[in-house]
């Protein structure tokens, strides 16, 4: 079954762009997230190293290790702080209160001291900009009583809980909060009675108290809840040493919340004095998932368009491709039937247009080949015709002087009339002329008519071969008595000389046999404005109308003017028209008033 090739390619167009837009999706939906987490990750273990090493160079410059952190954010859309070796921030000092201990309960260590107790670990930054009044911010006032739970490691104390005294009002570290309650139950159901809880209760009155206004740069921080969430949960685990992290290397995490991917970045780092500090970095993997859903979307409508493309290209293929591929199949089939007439139109600048342009070129090609093998065939013809008019002319011209000769020979050998015997012999001398005459014009008539006689262009004057002619001809003019007047003008002409020499001497000399005696002969050359007229008219008995265009053929016998007794060959005017021809001349001849004319063209020299 065939097949049309505008349906092979909107086939092949379709599977294609199917395939890429496939290709395009599977990427983008798939790989596309694996690949933007790889480099979001390379990209920020750089830029951590970058800041590790800046963080270094500003060891205790508060202001402009916050300036450093809030440039990361900016250039990188990545959360970044410094915690100290117990999990604490280590650049804020805005988010605090102080309380003396005075409680009797507790040893000499502690009494009488006052202790700092860091908020942002259990009080939401919210709680005290978004609230008017903030109820923290009266609840915690100087003077205000509060107890405080502070967990034990070592020698460092970290403290996880502040609740008013004698009210249940209280603010925790749940992370903390939570670890604790864990050992506590662990060392309950353990039976482990020696096993001590690395708490101490400490209480007393608040003697200073800082919030944050929101225009500090430690709010930057405060503000991300869930970055705070994954900052108190590290320093849990440090404290408690469920961190399984080992820090000789950058360590990268993974977390989800609410279907939302992030990663974890944490660095160890010493400064000159060999304290320990953490870099906390947390990005979020957020932007990427939503790209990915919005694409998944975004692909119906890029079926559309590209069902609506793939129309398009089809119509494409159809008007550009098929179109003129139909078109040259069509000139094609023409060609291999030889008709040449028609030539393809396309001229497009691609490989459709060549390809038109070259049968174009092969059509041109095989035409002139075609024609110049059937104009050979034609000269062949005419070369055929040619050799059997001039074996039937020679046949038919010869018969009568061989007859003549015949007759003459017959008397001669039977003794008769031996006083005529010279004229008998002359009669004989007269017809082998004749006879040679006619051969000799015979040969030279099938020569110009065989097509392949090539004629060689002269530049001379036409009035002084004229004048050369007459002369020539002047013991004939002067026998018949006949009156010759010229009109010459004096110009060059384009021509074969002796060729146009032959076809003035055969007009003359059959000017001269067809006049009677005493007429007059008119020769003249007339001046046009790009060729010459040459005209010999002579007086007498004119060409019957109907005849006149048959002069110009061989042996022609018209009326009794033109009988074989007045001699000549019939070929003169014939031999005078195949010259004519191959210079690609006018020529023709007409009765005058009293005569008739025989005329012809020449060009003149430029």
């Amino acid at each position: 079954m065939r097949t049309s090739i505008v349906v092979k390619l909107f086939t092949l167009t379709t599977m294609l762009c199917l395939f890429i837009l496939a290709t395009i999706y599977m990427g983008q939906t798939i790989f596309f997230k694996q690949y933007y987490a790889n480099r979001k990750v390379n990209e920020i273990q750089s830029n951590i190293q970058a800041f590790r090493n800046d963080y270094l160079k500003n060891v205790g410059n508060i202001l402009a290790i916050q300036k450093l952190e809030q440039d990361f954010y900016r250039q990188n859309n990545t959360w970044i702080t410094t915690l100290d070796s117990q999990g604490n921030l280590k650049n804020t000092n805005d988010f605090y209160l102080e309380v003396k201990i005075d409680s009797p309960k507790v040893n000499n260590e502690f009494f009488g001291k006052t202790i700092s107790v860091l908020l942002y670990n259990m009080i939401n930054i919210n709680e005290v900009l978004n609230t008017t009044p903030s109820q923290v911010i009266s609840l915690l006032a100087p003077k205000a009583r509060v107890m405080i739970s502070e967990y034990k490691k070592g020698a460092d104390l970290v403290p996880y809980r502040v609740q008013l005294e004698k009210s249940n009002i209280f603010w925790t570290n749940e992370k903390i909060t939570k670890k604790m309650d864990d050992l506590t139950l662990d060392i309950k159901y353990s039976r482990k009675e020696k096993i001590e809880i690395p708490e101490i209760q400490l209480s007393g009155a608040i003697t200073k108290v800082l919030f944050p206004n929101g225009n500090e740069s430690s709010s930057f921080i405060y503000t991300n809840s869930l970055f705070m969430d994954r900052i108190k949960e590290f320093q849990a685990n440090l404290l408690f040493n469920e961190s399984h992290i080992s820090f000789d290397t950058l360590q990268i995490l993974d977390f989800t919340q609410n279907d939302v991917k992030y990663k974890l970045f944490i660095d160890q780092i010493k400064d000159q004095a060999g304290v320990t500090s953490y870099i906390f970095s947390m990005a979020s993997l957020q932007p990427v998932d939503e790209a990915v859903q919005m694409l998944k979307d975004y692909y119906l409508y890029m079926i559309a368009l590209v069902i609506l493309l793939i129309v398009l290209a089809a119509l494409y293929y159809s008007r550009k491709i098929a179109k003129p591929l139909l078109q040259i199949n069509q000139s094609a089939k023409k060609i291999a039937s030889l008709d040449f007439s028609e030539t393809i139109s396309i001229r497009s600048k691609d490989e459709i247009g060549d390809l038109s342009q070259s049968i174009n070129s092969l059509s041109q090609t095989l035409h002139s080949y075609i024609k110049k093998l059937q104009n050979d065939i034609e000269k062949e013809k005419q070369l055929e015709h040619t050799r059997k008019e001039f074996i039937s002319g020679v046949s038919h011209e010869l018969k009568t002087p061989l007859s003549v000769m015949k007759s003459c020979i017959s008397i001669l050998k039977d003794g008769v009339a031996t006083h005529k015997k010279d004229h008998y012999f002359k009669a004989m001398e007269k017809e082998v002329d004749k006879m040679d005459l006619l051969i000799v014009d015979m040969l030279e008539l099938a020569k110009f008519e065989s097509g392949t006689y090539k004629m060689r262009m002269d530049t001379f004057s036409i009035d002084k071969l004229v004048e050369e002619i007459c002369e020539k001809l002047s013991l004939e003019f002067r026998n018949k008595q006949l009156h010759v007047h010229t009109q010459l003008a004096a110009v060059e002409v384009i021509a074969n000389q002796h060729r146009i020499e032959q076809v003035i001497t055969n007009f003359l000399t059959n000017a001269i046999r067809y006049s009677p005696v005493h007429e007059h002969i008119f020769i003249t050359i007339k001046e046009e404005q790009y060729r010459v007229k040459i005209s010999i008219e002579n007086k007498g008995a004119h060409i019957p109308a109907d005849q006149l265009d048959k002069v110009w053929e061989r042996f022609y016998r018209g009326d009794s003017a033109r009988q074989r007794a007045q001699g000549g060959t019939g070929l003169g005017l014939a031999i005078s028209k195949n010259i004519l021809e191959l210079h690609g001349e006018q020529y023709g001849a007409a009765n005058t008033e009293d005569g008739v004319l025989f005329f012809f063209y020449l060009n003149k020299q430029a």
